[in-house]
């Protein structure tokens, strides 16, 4: 498996990976805040364009996975972290991740839906740890643009280096 940062070239491949790994969302998040596509054109772009910068996981020339990460100055967001629904559970998630990890010495926050108890427990396999509700009202006015309802449905995931130095 090869992790690289994206190119322009891979804008569509991006957007099908996220919405390809999206389709385990339905149906178990709110019905309010599903739509489909899950990711429009328009939503990448914007989030592109707000400084969340993706790299791709590529096995045999095909990209199968894809996260992105956003600098938010005192701490790294994990955003849009999607795998292919071919091969999910093959490591291409934890590469991706540990991969991400290791680009920064910040500490790392990672916000998903409560429903998604499959993502929160894959983060945590990997060193994560849910915060209180408090904290994560506060985390996600702070560091994040969701609407209100969003915000009442997910939960933030923070990392070792979060928990030693707390920012918020």
């Amino acid at each position: 498996m090869q992790i690289r940062p994206s190119s322009d070239a891979d804008f569509e491949l991006i957007l099908q990976i996220v919405n390809d790994g999206a389709q385990k969302y339905h149906g178990v998040i709110p019905a309010d805040r599903w739509h489909e596509p899950y990711m429009s054109e328009a939503e990448l772009a914007n989030e592109m364009a707000a400084g969340v910068r993706f790299w791709v996981a590529e096995q045999e020339g095909r990209v199968t996975g894809v996260m992105g990460i956003q600098d938010k100055g005192d701490v790294v967001l994990v955003r849009h972290a999607y795998v292919a629904t071919s091969t999910q559970r093959n490591g291409v998630g934890t590469s991706l991740l540990h991969h991400l990890e290791a680009k920064t010495q910040k500490p790392i926050l990672i916000g998903t839906w409560a429903a998604a108890t499959w993502a929160i427990s894959f983060y945590e396999r990997n060193g994560f740890s849910v915060v209180s509700d408090e904290q994560k009202n506060r985390l996600l006015q702070r560091y994040w643009t969701i609407p209100a309802r969003q915000v009442e449905t997910s939960v933030v995931l923070v990392d070792q280096k979060w928990i030693a130095t707390p920012t918020d």
